[in-house]
């Protein structure tokens, strides 16, 4: 009898992934940058953090169910845009279907491999994700597919720069997919049969081109080739943001904010959501966990924009937490996946499931009804937990004493 392909946790998932994908793909999803110790704080960080649950009182019936971008979705959870998901045949169409079952908004990197118009098809509450690569003229034909596609909200990410090497070693990836490439990777495929036969029964070999960004009447480009252009772009400033915000014309989520003063610059340019974000460790090194500045962006922003936060999400105590300081809802991308390499479609729902039963777990000890009524009151916050970057001496978080709190200006 074959093993169980249910999972418990996200990290039973991740070490199925480890099992089931070549050490190649698995080093892509880790990624990180560097020595790795933002994406370890954006972990441990929720692990500092503590409950103040009640004993009696506790709510029968509980609401999870939020609104982004006056989207609905019932989870306080979104898919956030990751690049070519060579870890499934179905890619991010599996990951939109998953989410869609789930009622959960959808999430496409522009660097995705499957088309905006299937992943909008298997899942309508699609936001796209644009990065400021290419000239304005290619960014405007990206913006108007993902329209004429049903996308219902912009991502627009600016939290990247190039990362200078991983002290791990980075992952081997060939520009594409051809017999040479083949030949030279067979080492690492060949150990892990089940990876191999899943792309054996679809008929398919991994795509590692970006159809999202094929120019009208010319061929999608390989990632190297995109991530090539967005490395030859002079990069945005405030007025471009602007400028992309007016010709995308809808809801707008700008991500990649860590700093008030960004947050306050952000909301002069009109986003109309901002995410708390570090890429999830891909960026900086050494740049901070995103829970630990999350609520001083709040204080500063967040009566004028949504707030969404990503990086380290593991558990549904995790997304509680970020709800109680301030969070409109977080963005998970590891952790799905993870999901979708241990078992495809069904492997996400699974990701989702957990994150939903940890979140009610939550909910239901803090004596709550609804993830709105989550508050710092909740949580038990060590004293100088809380960052406030690019913020003057007097900043202070939501209802976090000063002793809680560091300023760094």
């Amino acid at each position: 009898m074959g093993r169980n392909p249910w999972f418990e946790t996200v990290a039973e998932a991740e070490r199925r992934a480890k099992k089931r994908l070549p050490s190649s793909v698995y080093g892509a999803l880790v990624a990180g940058s560097e020595r790795g110790r933002t994406i370890d704080d954006n972990i441990a960080a929720f692990a500092e953090l503590g409950f103040a649950p009640h004993v009696v009182g506790q709510r029968a019936e509980r609401d999870l169910s939020t609104t982004v971008l006056g989207v609905p979705t019932a989870l306080p959870v979104l898919i956030s845009p990751t690049g070519v998901q060579a870890v499934d045949p179905d890619g991010e169409v599996a990951v939109a279907r998953a989410a869609a079952s789930r009622g959960v908004i959808m999430g496409l990197s522009s660097y995705a491999s499957k088309p905006v118009e299937e992943a909008a098809q298997a899942n309508p509450n699609l936001f796209f994700q644009l990065y400021w690569s290419g000239t304005r003229e290619t960014m405007v034909q990206r913006m108007d597919r993902a329209r004429t596609a049903g996308a219902k909200a912009l991502i627009v990410t600016l939290d990247w720069s190039f990362s200078h090497g991983r002290d791990w070693g980075s992952p081997a990836i060939p520009e594409k997919l051809d017999l040479r490439a083949v030949l030279r990777y067979a080492p690492d495929v060949l150990p892990r049969p089940g990876w191999l036969w899943r792309y054996a029964k679809s008929g398919r070999v991994p795509d590692l081109t970006v159809p999202n960004l094929r120019p009208p009447g010319g061929e999608a480009p390989t990632f190297f080739g995109a991530y090539g252009e967005w490395m030859r772009t002079t990069p945005p400033i405030w007025d471009d943001v602007r400028w992309l915000r007016e010709e995308w014309g809808g809801p707008f989520l700008l991500k990649g904010v860590t700093r008030v003063d960004d947050a306050r610059r952000a909301v002069d340019a009109g986003v109309s959501a901002l995410s708390v974000s570090n890429h999830g460790g891909n960026n900086l090194d050494t740049t901070p966990a995103t829970i630990r500045v999350l609520a001083s962006v709040v204080e500063e922003v967040g009566d004028q924009v949504e707030v969404l936060l990503d990086g380290g999400v593991r558990r549904g105590g995790d997304v509680a937490k970020a709800l109680a300081l301030g969070a409109r809802a977080v963005l998970i991308g590891r952790a799905y996946l993870w999901g979708l390499a241990a078992n495809g479609q069904a492997g996400v729902e699974n990701v989702l499931d957990i994150l939903r039963g940890g979140l009610d777990s939550a909910v239901l000890g803090l004596g709550h009804s609804s993830v709105h009524e989550l508050s710092p009151d909740d949580l038990v916050i060590p004293s100088g937990f809380t960052l406030a970057l690019g913020a003057g001496a007097d900043t202070r978080g939501p209802d976090v004493p000063a002793a809680g709190r560091a300023t760094v200006a």
